[in-house]
């Protein structure tokens, strides 16, 4: 197995592993009306899905870092922008995590408070919630979808994978776009059937293009008149 075919396989497993951390990273209690109590209730759920969310974090740069020495002998400036907004994402991500934490924390101290100054935790727990959904669902897809459009225009100008998956990636990243931005100007509510039916084009295509890389890889015949340059 070439180091190009390697690369392939290992950053499609990744893409699996994302997006099953993803799944696994959904933290109900936060996002419930009475968080405050719930969160410190379900301690283990809030920590669990915190781990995956860094998971995803790690599966975001090792895509990014396994690929990028192939994508630049194509196109170096559009592969470092892939490069450079996959660990953005990244640090976004990691924000996200500490702001869970920060939320687990503060629904524990709300519990021992008991009905005492229940004013100052609401509004300190609305403010934390809201930049948690702001980072998570705004700030970081924005930068996962910039890496995305430059990573599908690389695919779809090269031939490393059929046209037909590299250009479903363009299409359902342009899709993303509208979900994020009905999220931004707060037309729909996060996790809303709207917002799921925008977002899975881009997420089915991941998927495809993930087994693909794990059982075709990169189009040799192009590696190949490249390396011959």
């Amino acid at each position: 197995m070439n180091s190009n075919r390697r690369a392939a396989t290992i950053a499609g497993v990744l893409f699996i592993i994302g997006t099953v951390a993803g799944i696994l990273s959904i933290a109900p209690a936060i996002d419930a009306p009475d968080y405050l109590v719930k969160a410190s209730a379900n301690a283990n759920q809030v920590i669990i899905g915190a781990f995956f969310q860094f998971v995803i974090a790690t599966a975001y740069v090792g895509i990014a870092i396994l690929l990028y020495p192939i994508l630049r002998r194509y196109n170096e400036s559009l592969a470092l922008g892939f490069l450079s907004f996959r660990i953005i994402a990244a640090v976004f991500l990691i924000i996200g995590v500490t702001s869970a934490l920060l939320l687990l924390a503060l629904s524990q101290e709300f519990v021992k408070a008991g009905a005492l100054d229940s004013s100052y935790f609401q509004t300190l727990g609305g403010l934390l919630r809201t930049g948690r959904d702001l980072v998570n669902h705004v700030a970081m897809p924005w930068t996962l979808i910039v890496s995305a459009l430059m990573f599908y225009f690389i695919l779809y100008q090269t031939k490393l994978v059929p046209r037909w998956l590299s250009g479903w990636g363009l299409v359902g990243t342009t899709v993303s776009i509208w979900a994020t931005l009905l999220v931004m100007f707060r037309l729909i509510e996060i996790i809303t059937p709207i917002y799921i039916v925008l977002a899975i084009p881009w997420a089915l295509q991941e998927m495809v293009l993930a087994v693909w890389l794990i059982v075709k890889g990169f189009n040799p015949s192009v590696a190949a008149s490249e390396s011959e340059e």
